[in-house]
C-alpha cells in the first residue's frame, strides 16, 4: 500500500470512528450523528435516521423557527406535509424540504427498513432533543411508544424541539409545556438530563 493510500485509510477510519450512532432500544430507532450542532455553532445539524419496518415516527407537528430538510437515502419514507392526510412517499434519492411552521410528519409504512438524513437550521436545541429522547429509552424512562413517562422530562425536550403539535389548541399547549417547564426549572430537573447531550 502507497504512502497516499494509507494516509486516505487512516482518514476514512478516523471519520468512520467519530461517527455517533445511537440505538433507540423501545423503537428500534437508530441515529448517527453527521454533523453535530456544536460543530457548527448551533446553526445547523444533520443526522441520519434509520426506521425500522412499521415505525410510527411522529406525530403531525411543526416547528415554529426551525427548517428540515429530509433526504431519503434508502427504502421509502411516508411523510404528510402541509395539512393532515396529504401524504406523499419519498424514495431513495429523493428530498424534501419543510420550511419552519409546516406541518409535517413522518412514517416507515413499509416491510423493510428506510434510512434518511434530516438537516436542521436553525438547529437551536433540537440535537438535545432527540438525544434525551433516545437517552430516556436506553435508561427505560419511557413508554411504550418511546415517550418520556415523566411529564416535567416531556415538556422541557418539547421546547427543547421547538415543536407544536398540530391539533391540541396552542394557548393550552403553551400554558400546560410552559407551566410543567418552570417547574422543572424550580426542581432542577435539566440537570438529571445534561447526561444525554454532554456525551455530545
Amino acid at each position: 500500500m502507497t504512502s497516499t493510500n494509507t494516509q486516505i485509510h487512516s482518514a476514512n477510519a478516523i471519520t468512520s470512528q467519530q461517527l455517533e450512532v445511537i440505538v433507540n432500544p423501545v423503537t428500534g430507532d437508530r441515529m448517527t450523528i453527521l454533523h453535530s450542532t456544536q460543530a457548527s455553532g448551533g446553526m445547523y445539524a444533520k443526522i441520519q435516521f434509520d426506521l425500522p419496518p412499521g415505525s410510527k415516527g411522529s406525530p403531525l407537528h411543526y416547528h415554529t423557527r426551525m427548517s428540515e430538510t429530509f433526504t431519503v437515502l434508502k427504502g421509502c419514507l411516508e411523510m404528510e406535509v402541509g395539512r393532515k392526510g396529504n401524504w406523499r412517499t419519498l424514495k431513495a434519492g429523493e428530498s424534501l424540504h419543510v420550511p419552519a411552521l409546516m406541518h409535517h410528519s413522518f412514517r416507515n409504512n413499509s416491510d423493510d427498513w428506510v434510512t434518511y438524513t434530516s438537516e436542521n437550521q436553525p438547529v437551536g436545541q433540537f440535537e438535545q432533543f432527540i438525544r434525551g429522547l433516545f437517552g430516556l429509552a436506553i435508561d427505560g424512562k419511557v413508554n411504550h411508544e418511546g415517550m418520556p413517562t415523566n411529564l416535567l422530562y416531556f415538556a422541557l425536550l418539547l421546547k427543547k424541539a421547538d415543536t407544536i403539535l398540530v391539533g391540541p389548541p396552542l394557548i393550552v399547549q403553551k400554558l400546560l409545556v410552559g407551566g410543567l417547564v418552570q417547574i422543572g426549572n424550580w426542581l432542577g430537573v435539566e440537570r438529571s438530563l445534561l447526561k444525554y447531550w454532554n456525551r455530545a
